[in-house]
């Protein structure tokens, strides 16, 4: 019993530390699950730490400083669909790389990623920084909110390039089989945005009483320094992967591809987060309360629904490098036994989310009708996890496998054909208010996964080019 323990926590280890002589696509299944998903579970966390952190101290300057974060994460969940779509192909295509033994083509992957996360970059950061109130005032937010968010806005939007690169590099390493790095790279600016928060929002000791505006700058500088982070790994020796400035000369026909599979990647998740915009908005005619409590319910959703999501990155990074190495069929194993880890976890998380809502609203908000709309949001999007602990891995197994088009089509049925005519008629012609946003979410989800793992059993994602 203790030569296991023994021999789980040195697995453990190696997982945190990482091994560039790994090859993920030979011996056990779970141990090359457990060594990649172990750092992506826990870099998923870090990113939704800094959604929580915000949101903790935030909530101490009121509703409308709450709904301004709301509304302002609403508008960079477009933001985020683009960056994580583009990290998808990028994904797929270093990870094809890497099984076929060739990390110069994987590094040149990389450097044609970065032009496009520049140019992606400029264009959102000019327009944050030009219409900030206006954007709030689309998302239907008062006057009043406007005066106190628009500079928080217009910084997160600015910004932007520190959402696109940390997204695009861990892409890159999480590709290559380093995820370890990429883990590291998110605890760092978490730690520095956690000190820098409080400091700056509330004006502690020498530093400035930056009130809202202070999230932002603590949240675009903890990221920044995230990324010098990955650079220095990514230009370094003794890794899977070497950027050199050879990788960064621009070939057009490389980025038309990551293009072409970005398509699938970036639509995906437009459909879902241009959706969920919708239902922010929907949610804003109920007032200030109803917002920020969707929004605290929905940070801690992502906060336990990301390390879901690590372990579903880990599947596509074994899935791209099986099928690079042409073996199909234990890409699709690992799928399947993933899946079932994934299952047990949420569930556990679930019961939790259901039976707990109001001591999780109480730890952000004194507010009852806040903690209100949060207590129902929590309980009726956790009855979904079930299905989604399973939709998540086969949709990143598609992901991984260059095919992007499937949970494209999907997506759109699922949010746009059903949840959103759904919710519009829960809400407003049977009066349900924003309960009747959540029941769509739900059964939207639930619909998602049902023909996600329907069309995945088929095997057509198998014989996908990248």
């Amino acid at each position: 019993m203790l030569s296991k323990i023994k021999a789980g926590l040195s697995l453990f280890k190696q997982a945190l530390v990482g091994d560039a002589n790994i090859n993920y696509t030979e011996g056990s299944i779970a141990r090359a699950s457990f060594l990649l998903a172990v750092p992506m579970i826990l870099e998923m966390a870090m990113e939704s730490i800094f959604a929580i952190v915000d949101i903790f101290f935030v909530a101490g300057l009121g509703a409308e400083a709450v709904a301004a974060v709301g509304l302002t994460e609403a508008v960079i969940s477009l933001l985020y669909a683009i960056a994580i779509g583009l990290s998808m192909a990028a994904t797929a295509m270093v990870a094809r790389r890497i099984g076929e033994g060739n990390p110069v083509a994987a590094a040149t992957v990389a450097g044609q990623a970065m032009w496009v996360g520049i140019a992606i970059s400029a264009i959102v950061g000019m327009t944050g920084y030009w219409f900030a109130p206006d954007i709030l005032r689309l998302m239907g937010g008062d006057e009043s909110l406007i005066a106190v968010g628009s500079s928080y806005t217009q910084i997160m939007l600015t910004g932007s390039f520190t959402i696109v690169f940390l997204f695009l590099n861990n892409a890159v390493f999480r590709g290559a089989g380093d995820a370890s790095i990429a883990m590291r790279a998110l605890i760092l600016a978490n730690c520095i945005n956690i000190v820098l928060d409080p400091l700056l929002i509330y004006g502690v000791g020498p530093f400035p009483d930056m009130g809202i505006t202070g999230a932002a700058v603590a949240t675009n500088i903890g990221r920044g320094i995230g990324i010098a982070y990955q650079l220095y790994y990514l230009c370094s020796r003794h890794h899977r992967i070497r950027l050199l400035w050879q990788h960064m000369v621009v070939q057009i026909g490389l980025i038309f591809q990551l293009l072409r599979i970005s398509v699938g990647g970036i639509s995906q998740y437009l459909i879902a987060t241009a959706s969920w915009v919708f239902l922010m908005r929907l949610v804003a005619l109920h007032g200030n309360e109803a917002v920020a409590g969707y929004t605290i319910s929905i940070r801690v959703i992502i906060f336990v629904l990301l390390p879901s999501w690590g372990l579903s990155n880990a599947v596509a990074t074994l899935v791209g490098q099986n099928l690079g190495a042409g073996k199909p069929d234990r890409a699709e194993q690992t799928v399947w036994q993933v899946a079932r880890y994934n299952l047990v976890y949420m569930i556990s998380v679930a019961l939790v989310l259901i039976f707990f809502p109001t001591w999780i609203m109480g730890f952000f908000s004194t507010n009852p009708e806040v903690i209100l709309n949060g207590i129902q949001s929590l309980r009726i999007l956790s009855y979904g996890f079930i299905f989604l602990a399973i939709g998540t891995v086969v949709t990143q197994a598609y992901n991984g496998a260059g095919d992007t088009m499937t949970p494209t089509w999907i997506n759109l049925f699922a949010f746009w054909v059903l949840q959103i005519p759904l919710a519009w008629t829960l809400t407003n012609s049977l009066a349900w208010g924003p309960e009747g946003v959540y029941w769509s979410v739900f059964i939207a989800d639930m619909s998602m996964s049902v023909i996600g793992t329907y069309l995945f059993m088929k095997g057509s994602w198998k014989n996908r080019a990248v």
